[in-house]
């Protein structure tokens, strides 16, 4: 007895350890949107290599602000190429100079270049955000499609079984008597029409899984990754201006525009301060063994060189940089003006999408259900003729699949209200 008691206790231990273990082999990842994008910001290839721009460029604030390096020269003169007085001596007149000169540059040439080198780091920087707002929205479709096909898949599971219980009742009124053999037939040959769009929803469900894992930069297998999230629609839009004051605000596009004519105009200003003259200063030391003088073996010397810019000022490049202000600030107001059209678009589909969602969601789901189910349980009961129940089975199918497609729309449209705005404004 002891003994088979031993055997029990390991065999339940034993279950128990395998359940363990391919419990955990089999856990799905589930992600909603929040944890998607925030997977896609920080693994997503693409955005990384663009972080590395940023830093990029703040290096090139280092360059931008450096001081000239300054320039050391050593001369000697004197040296003796012949005898004097029989005797070779070669250096012992020879006279050495170390001299130092340095740049001084005028009109703040290194803080407007720092300014320049600043004001492209925050271009670049608005940039990255302006290209992470078009890849979350690339996601965004993605994780949509996803639930789409997940809805769509679900809805033929559901229809397949509810088809295959009908199907079983009226084997069972076949065996009865109750319907003829044709009858039969021809609810068996609409099996393979359902078992069909389970195929197909699971094909499209494992196609936007496998895009999804792509922009995510994730290996997780298929079979063990799922999303999920509402798949439904508000009716509330924000209007048009609230959404127009926003988009001004956060648009990084824009932003990067507006940076584009500031920086521009610090160009200018640096382009004026290098047509400014900028000094050069030296100081040398020289060692003169000279016989006639014995005070002057060592004497100091200065200098200041200046540079007499008579024909170059300068002027091609101050003009370049007042012609590219101009040039910069007609491309803000083009990108301003296709803000505005962006967001009135977006709007536009998402509240066309909005206004066909309503008389699905109050009135023509319910109708088809009540309608299929009113139709079978008739022809259940011998009181409806088949063509009426096969019709109301395609009817409702159609009526469910045209609901999700329109719910699957009106998503992709809140995600490109989304885009056009800078930021989610819709959930």
């Amino acid at each position: 007895m002891q003994r088979l008691l031993w055997r029990l206790s390991m065999a339940f231990l034993l279950a128990g350890g395998f359940a363990a273990v391919f419990g955990q082999a089999a856990v799905q990842k589930t992600m909603t949107w929040q944890q998607a994008r925030e997977e896609f910001e920080k693994s997503n290839p693409t955005l990384r290599a663009a972080r590395i721009g940023i830093d990029e460029s703040r290096d090139e604030e280092i360059t931008a602000y450096l001081r000239p390096n300054p320039d050391f020269t050593l001369s000697t003169d004197g040296t003796q190429i012949s005898r004097y007085q029989g005797v070779w001596r070669p250096f012992a007149g020879t006279q050495f100079s170390p001299n130092i000169s340095y740049l001084h540059e005028r009109e703040h040439k290194r803080e407007l270049r720092l300014e320049s080198a600043q004001k492209g780091t925050g271009i670049a920087q608005s940039q990255l955000a302006d290209q992470e707002r078009n890849l979350v929205f690339t996601l965004r479709g993605a994780f949509v499609q996803a639930l789409q096909a997940k809805a769509v898949r679900d809805l033929a599971k559901e229809n397949l079984a509810y088809f295959e219980h009908e199907l079983s009742i009226s084997q069972d009124r076949y065996k009865a008597g109750d319907i003829a053999r044709v009858d039969l037939d021809r609810l068996e040959l609409q099996l393979p029409t359902y078992q069909s769009d389970l195929q197909t929803a699971e094909v499209n469900l494992r196609t936007a899984k496998i895009q999804l894992l792509q922009l995510l930069n994730d290996r997780t297998p298929i079979e063990q990754f799922d999303v999920q999230g509402p798949f439904d629609f508000a009716e509330r839009i924000p209007p048009p201006d609230e959404l127009h004051r926003i988009a001004m605000e956060e648009r990084p596009d824009l932003k990067a525009a507006v940076q584009s004519v500031e920086k521009a105009q610090t160009d200018y200003k640096l382009a004026v301060a290098n047509g400014s003259t900028d000094p050069t200063f030296s100081v040398w030391v020289t060692h003169n063994p000279s016989f006639n003088n014995p005070y002057d073996n060592n004497t100091v010397g200065a200098s200041v060189g200046i540079p007499l810019r008579i024909f170059d000022k300068n002027q091609g490049e101050k003009a370049r940089t007042q012609v590219d202000i101009t040039r910069n600030e007609r491309l803000r107001d083009a990108v301003e003006a296709q803000v505005f059209s962006d967001v009135d678009t977006a709007h536009a589909t998402l509240a066309s999408t909005v206004t066909l969602l309503r008389p699905y969601k109050t009135k023509f789901l319910e109708t088809a259900a009540r309608v299929r189910d009113t139709i079978a349980f008739s022809y259940q009961h011998g009181q409806a003729a088949l063509v009426d129940y096969l019709d109301a089975q395609r009817d409702y199918r159609a009526v469910q699949v045209s609901y999700l497609n329109l719910v699957g729309s009106y998503l992709s449209a809140a995600s490109q209200l989304n885009l056009a705005v800078g930021r989610e404004v819709i959930q």
